[in-house]
């Protein structure tokens, strides 16, 4: 069975593995340019802002390695734990394990971390929602489902979290709120 990385400290075969990465979506910074080059291609598919894409994903898959902070493509979140893999395989053989015995909607997985069981209708594969375009256009798709015209994105990124609204939501809005002011900051948009 694969082993979980944690947020702290990251193995050296998952730093090799970030050294090799593309740099279009997982871009060892914390913003200092714009959203890499996936997250603008998937908010354009759905017309949802870059930096609002790139928020959601840091506060949903989001590690520190390198001393900053990145989301990270093979995460997978089971009830409430996340669980991070140096590599797709491994995250699709552990999330294959999970779903053995667990409810799907206990699990999210990817960058965007798109639940498996309320989003079952989006994919065709759970697998298929490690691959980092495939899992950031869905997130992007939904995103732009959730937000109302004339409307503050930040509802639209609590809804993202919590459909139904209420505290849960108004947490989660206030972190991605967070990563999005500091992404907006060091853009220098005002």
């Amino acid at each position: 069975m694969a082993t979980a990385l944690t947020h702290a400290r990251p193995t050296w075969r998952c730093l090799r593995v970030i050294a090799f990465l593309p740099m279009g979506w997982a871009s060892p910074t914390y913003a200092g340019e714009v959203p890499p080059p996936a997250y603008q291609m998937a908010a354009a598919s759905a017309d949802v802002p870059s930096p609002v894409l790139f928020a959601v994903a840091l506060q949903e898959s989001g590690a520190v390695l390198r001393g900053r902070l990145i989301p990270w493509p093979w995460t997978l979140d089971v009830a409430g734990n996340p669980e991070r893999y140096p590599t797709r395989a491994e995250a699709c053989i552990r999330l294959q394990h999970l779903l053995a015995r667990l409810a799907a909607e206990r699990v999210d997985v990817g960058l965007a971390q798109i639940n498996l069981g309320f989003q079952s209708h989006r994919y065709a594969k759970p697998c298929d929602l490690l691959d980092p375009y495939t899992n950031l256009t869905i997130a992007a798709r939904i995103l732009r489902e959730q937000h109302l015209p004339n409307e503050d994105w930040l509802l639209a990124i609590g809804r993202y979290h919590r459909p139904a609204g209420g505290d849960p939501a108004m947490r989660y809005r206030r972190s991605v709120g967070l990563h999005l002011a500091r992404l907006l900051a060091k853009a220098g948009t005002p």
